[in-house]
């Protein structure tokens, strides 16, 4: 028996979702979210721009999901104790291209762009830090997490943004050993640098 008009529809609608949250994702990082027009994103999805509009209602609201949805799916996926290293690896990759590092570099290149936009930095920023958090037994956990945090995001933005050297070219095994040795003091459930493979 063959699939109905209806079934067929929300197939096609649901392809046509997923391939304008890739190309939002891709263009994001590239461009930044100011930079990175409807138009372009629509065109890369080969969709028409109105489909953007009407499955997420605004550029804004996209963004929001872009990030959360890879930051999702990186929280989901990795041990709370891994998270900080992986979080890291994807920003030292090639380009930011693996999906936790394509939220982190699309969330620095987009901090700046408005109140819906910081509002979804500030609710995947919340669950990274609530994670780490998690990692800590001090009296002031919260505030630990957060600097982990802040330290990783200043690290993305002088290696992937500006491109600071010798952190731009420096070798992801190489500062990833420095950052978790560095931040085992403030996040005491991070595995010893001797524990490692």
């Amino acid at each position: 028996m063959g699939t109905t008009v209806s079934e067929r529809q929300h197939r096609d609608a649901r392809d046509t979702r997923r391939r304008l949250l890739e190309a939002a994702a891709a263009l994001f990082a590239e461009r930044g979210y100011e930079r990175a027009t409807v138009r372009d994103i629509a065109d890369r999805a080969g969709a028409n721009q109105a489909l953007l509009f009407r499955y997420f209602g605004s550029k804004s609201a996209l963004f929001g999901e872009v990030i959360a949805r890879n930051g999702e799916e990186q929280l989901r996926t990795t041990p709370p104790h891994e998270l900080l290293e992986a979080a890291l690896r994807g920003l030292l990759g090639p380009g930011g291209k693996e999906p936790g590092g394509r939220a982190l570099a699309t969330l620095l290149r987009s901090v700046d762009s408005g109140d819906e936009i910081g509002t979804a930095v500030r609710a995947i920023s919340d669950d990274y830090a609530r994670v780490l958090a998690s990692l800590s037994s001090a009296d002031n956990h919260e505030l630990r997490a957060d600097l982990a945090l802040s330290w990783l995001l200043g690290i993305g933005m002088m290696r992937v943004l500006v491109g600071k050297e010798p952190l731009a070219d420096a070798d992801p095994d190489e500062v990833c050993a420095l950052v978790t040795a560095a931040l085992g003091t403030l996040l005491d459930g991070l595995p010893a640098a001797d524990d490692k493979p």
